[in-house]
């Protein structure tokens, strides 16, 4: 497809839509469980991951952007400046790393939701994976009708999960004023494989900046908005992240908090306490109202990745289509979407559901952080020196941790083989795509 297409790309995104995307990237309730059930430390490595990480990626991107600001973001930055291979390769790992996060995110998220309802049925592992897929499709579908309606889901989602930080806040407040905390405040971070582990899921769960570089042929100004909006949308996610954590330790212990659903587990010890009847019935509001966001906002953003490599002919054309309502990157979008339900089925084969949740959680770290290699690489080119340095070597000690197993798995050999297998199995196949696209291009 010729570069023409670019321009039926609808550019109608501010610096407050851009801003209210970033942090519905970033910040996300299910996390709070995981740092909550590791202890205070955890808000010790979010203040750290905020330092080293976050805000070497918010100056990485805005410099990349305003430098390069069309669609694609890091696939069109490691493909200027290292080759094609390599900007297929930023395009790919990311993409599968996000196809992985979406059913992760979606039965996270779920969960929540049916824990407010009824705690019984969090173990009913058929309706779970149903409304996960269900969410799924919805989310995205809000985001096919275009930025100017999308944009509204992730500016909703973004309001939704302040308001739930700000009412555990609230609720923490009072419950620390009248009997103390449940847990004792020592911010000393966790030691031990589990805490290592842990590591790369905070990493992990400040990530969501480099989103906004994927979506500047649709936001006005981009080189400014992004540059501006990137450290708004990550300090905004640093400070979310560890005063609910704080929260969630004050209401209940961290060996009381499950993973999967412990914001709402708190959320129910805030309302016994206090008599706020009315707020799990909110939260699982508010975090359906996230969900939706999160997987529109993220899915459709790193959609404009396959797009950017179908224009260029390292995916078959049809992936640059563009919606003539709609003006977005239909089939792309399809595309994710229809892989990520697929993984979400395939993951539960064999294990439990907690354990196919955590074989998810490394996949899509091994799979999503490599790619910010190359933009930390990029921007050692651009002259950058402090945020690639930090930012490389958070990236290296995640991916390290992350293959390592948690307390959830039960079946070590089956998860690394699943863990390595799969990588193995997905960057073959991705090699593939590209020499079979390069020969095409060239006949």
């Amino acid at each position: 497809m010729n570069q023409s297409a670019s321009t039926q790309l609808s550019r109608g995104l501010g610096l407050r839509d851009v801003t209210l995307l970033g942090i519905a990237c970033i910040v996300g309730t299910r996390w709070l469980a995981t740092a909550a059930h590791a202890g205070p430390g955890s808000v010790t490595l979010f203040l750290l991951a905020g330092l080293f990480f976050v805000g070497p990626t918010a100056q990485a991107v805005g410099a990349l952007a305003e430098r390069r600001p069309g669609a694609g973001g890091q696939y069109v930055w490691a493909r200027e400046d290292f080759g094609d291979w390599h900007g297929f390769l930023a395009f790919w790992l990311y993409w599968i790393g996000i196809a992985c996060w979406v059913p992760n995110a979606a039965l996270a998220y779920i969960s929540i939701a049916a824990y407010a309802i009824d705690p019984a049925l969090v173990d009913n592992r058929n309706l779970i994976v149903g409304a996960a897929v269900v969410a799924i499709w919805t989310g995205v579908g809000i985001n096919l009708l275009g930025v100017r309606i999308g944009r509204w889901n992730q500016n909703a989602a973004s309001v939704a999960t302040w308001l739930m930080a700000l009412f555990l806040v609230l609720a923490a407040g009072v419950v620390f004023l009248r009997q103390g905390s449940a847990t004792t405040l020592n911010l000393m971070p966790p030691l031990g494989i589990d805490a290592l582990n842990l590591w790369s899921q905070i990493a992990f769960a400040l990530t969501g900046i480099e989103l906004l570089g994927m979506m500047g042929e649709e936001i006005r100004e981009p080189g400014k908005t992004i540059r501006r909006a990137g450290w708004m949308a990550g300090l905004g996610g640093v400070l979310f992240y560890s005063v609910a954590t704080l929260a969630i330790l004050v209401l209940q212990k961290p060996e009381e908090t499950s993973v999967l659903f412990g914001i709402m587990q708190a959320a129910q010890v805030g309302a016994t306490s206090l008599g706020w009847f009315w707020l799990p019935v909110v939260f699982a509001l508010f975090s359906v109202m996230s969900m939706l966001g999160q997987l529109g906002g993220i899915v459709s953003a790193t959609a404009r990745l396959s797009y950017a490599a179908g224009r260029d002919g390292l995916l078959p054309s049809a992936f640059a289509r563009i919606h003539p309502k709609w003006q977005t990157p239909h089939v792309s979008v399809f595309a994710l979407a229809g892989t990520s339900t697929a993984l979400l089925l395939l993951m539960q084969l064999g294990d439990t559901m907690r354990a196919a949740y955590q074989e998810l959680v490394s996949m899509m770290v091994l799979g999503s952080f490599p790619p910010f290699l190359y933009i930390f690489g990029s921007a050692w080119k651009a002259g950058l020196r402090w945020a690639p340095v930090s930012g490389i070597a958070v990236i290296l000690i995640a991916l390290a941790f992350s293959i390592l197993p948690t307390e959830d798995i039960s079946n070590v050999w089956l998860y690394e083989a699943k863990i390595f297998g799969g990588s193995a199995l997905l960057l073959g196949l991705g090699r593939w795509i590209f020499l079979k696209s390069r020969r095409t291009l060239e006949t």
